[in-house]
């Protein structure tokens, strides 16, 4: 079970007869400290995709100075059916970071792939890695209200996103294998492609044969993140996360404006950071 640094969770309703939101833990979802107190955190282990439940997490995106862009990133879920069939949901959403490693991000809902006009942005989020807050706020909501905590990340916050290496997993429930994939352009940059297989014995989840959770990504030492993402998890299907119109420059200043007529409420006393 991946420990979680829950700040602020927006959730996805795995429902299949109403359109659906992709929001994550906005700080690292999956992230634990590497060998540091919470409070000192230097190093921090992410990996993009996976669910908990009916909840979709994303890319994770960290702080990093001097490394600005804009870009659109296109998700593609897709889970199996009991009558081998499939349910797709794609959602298309832009995220931005400028030179001093602010970051924002628009979330938009999870709809049917042959749908994705009828997708809404349901969310803007806007994080400081100086002031150390995250603005989170609801577009579909009438009250208009952006809700403040606390952010944990600094620019100088070091994001580990590569597994342990090859061999058994602990208690004798399984192994896992990482295989090097080389490097190639993605978007005009160069990224590093990894794979981590990770196998479990039988009767781990309460599963009656050997289960494979597979990822791949392609991460970019520019920009600090993997542009080409990809999770498979036979409990949850597939997870597809790319990285397209990437700009290397940085955004209009006017992202990291609140909404107009948003008013700020701050939840940094009720939504202390924790790590399990």
């Amino acid at each position: 079970m991946r420990s979680l640094i829950p700040l602020l969770t927006f959730l996805i309703v795995a429902n299949c007869s109403v359109a659906q939101a992709q929001i994550e833990p906005p700080n690292v979802p999956g992230a634990r400290p590497a060998g540091a107190a919470p409070e000192r955190i230097e190093e921090l282990y992410a990996e993009d995709g996976g669910a908990r439940g009916s909840v979709l997490e994303s890319i994770v995106v960290p702080p990093k100075a001097k490394a600005p862009f804009t870009l659109i990133l296109e998700t593609e879920w897709i889970r199996g059916l009991s009558d081998g069939g499939t349910i797709t949901l794609v959602n298309k959403r832009r995220i931005a970071r400028d030179a001093e490693g602010r970051i924002y991000q628009e979330r938009w809902l999870l709809v049917p792939k042959a749908d994705l006009a009828d997708s809404q942005m349901n969310a803007i989020q806007i994080s400081d890695p100086h002031t150390h807050t995250l603005h989170t706020c609801p577009m579909l909501n009438s009250k208009k209200q952006c809700y403040v905590v606390t952010y944990i990340p600094s620019p100088t916050t070091v994001f580990k996103f590569q597994g342990p290496p090859t061999g058994p997993l602990p208690g004798d429930t399984g192994d896992r294998v990482h295989t090097e994939l080389g490097k190639q352009l993605v978007s005009g940059v160069e990224a590093i492609g990894e794979r981590d297989t990770t196998n479990f014995n039988p009767g781990v989840f309460g599963n009656d044969r050997k289960m494979t959770i597979e990822r791949e990504f392609w991460y970019s030492p520019k920009l600090g993140f993997n542009l080409l993402s990809k999770r498979s998890d036979p409990r949850y299907g597939t997870e597809n996360f790319t990285v397209t119109n990437l700009i290397l420059a940085d955004p209009d200043p006017k992202l990291f404006e609140l909404p107009e007529g948003f008013t700020v409420v701050d939840r940094r006393d009720t939504a202390r950071p924790q790590t399990n």
